[in-house]
């Protein structure tokens, strides 16, 4: 019995690779298997210590092709899409993650990050690391779709992405950092849409992009944004949050404290 629902498991999972579907949940394997919920967990145990398949989230397990085996799980933007889906979660993805997609590739994530509204553990799957940061407004952050071999995927718009780079500066490695991805980043961007996008986030966020943008040259992407923050900035902010510099410079047109040396790398 335990052979023929490992064998049943087998054809099951080949059928929806067959189908173009690559993922499933515990769920529908024991509704297509027929057979008790005891009987598919073990089933799909046994599939997972083949390297067919692995579970990113409890409940929630995605084929893995011969091409990806020796990463033990799908890559993250081929799986991302149907958990976010399963979970009822509005998601994007954003940070260094979008910012490869825009072209900006200066350095390569460690982590595939996805915005959320609400806190979730992070994933390891085999070799991939997905991090979820928890993001005010999701559902209004100016969003694309691109294109996986696995379907469609929700990412930040390059204006969007910059707003958050500046305001998750710890999650991507520092303000240096941050200017490194925006010189790469700027070209990309749409001054108009910059200015809109930033009305999803705190206005200390524009204030500190605009510095940044100036920093890096790209000066000629903010005139919408100076006009946002001369209308809506009501007290000057640190350039680094928490960081102490009572007598730091200011820079009276972005309200900001310059508490910090930045410096993109080249």
């Amino acid at each position: 019995m335990e052979k023929e629902s490992q064998r049943h498991a087998r054809d099951y999972i080949n059928s929806l690779a067959a189908a173009g579907r690559y993922h499933f949940t515990s769920g529908n394997a024991r509704e297509a298997l027929g057979v008790s919920a005891d009987a598919t967990k073990l089933a799909l145990n046994r599939l997972a210590r083949q390297g067919l398949i692995a579970s990113p989230a409890r409940g929630f397990y995605v084929i893995v092709p011969p091409e990806y085996r020796s990463l033990g799980c799908l890559p993250a933007d081929q799986f991302i899409p149907a958990l976010m889906k399963h979970t009822g979660q509005p998601y994007y993805v954003g940070l260094l993650s979008a910012a490869q997609y825009h072209g900006a590739a200066h350095h390569r994530p460690q982590e595939f990050q996805v915005l959320l509204s609400k806190a979730r553990r992070p994933i390891q799957c085999g070799k991939v690391r997905v991090a979820f940061v928890v993001r005010k407004r999701v559902e209004e952050v100016p969003a694309q779709s691109f294109n996986t071999p696995r379907g469609p995927i929700q990412l930040s718009t390059p204006e969007a992405t910059a707003i958050d780079l500046v305001g998750y500066p710890e999650r991507i490695g520092g303000l240096d950092q941050v200017a490194t991805v925006l010189s790469e980043l700027a070209e990309r961007i749409d001054p108009e849409k910059l200015a809109a996008a930033a009305r999803t986030a705190p206005v200390p966020w524009a204030q500190r992009l605009g510095y940044l943008l100036d920093r890096v040259g790209a000066a000629d992407r903010s005139a919408p944004l100076r006009t946002y923050v001369g209308e809506m900035a009501r007290q000057t902010v640190p350039l680094l949050p928490g960081a102490l510099g009572t007598n730091a410079p200011r820079d009276s047109e972005w309200k900001l404290s310059i508490n910090a040396d930045v410096e993109a790398e080249s």
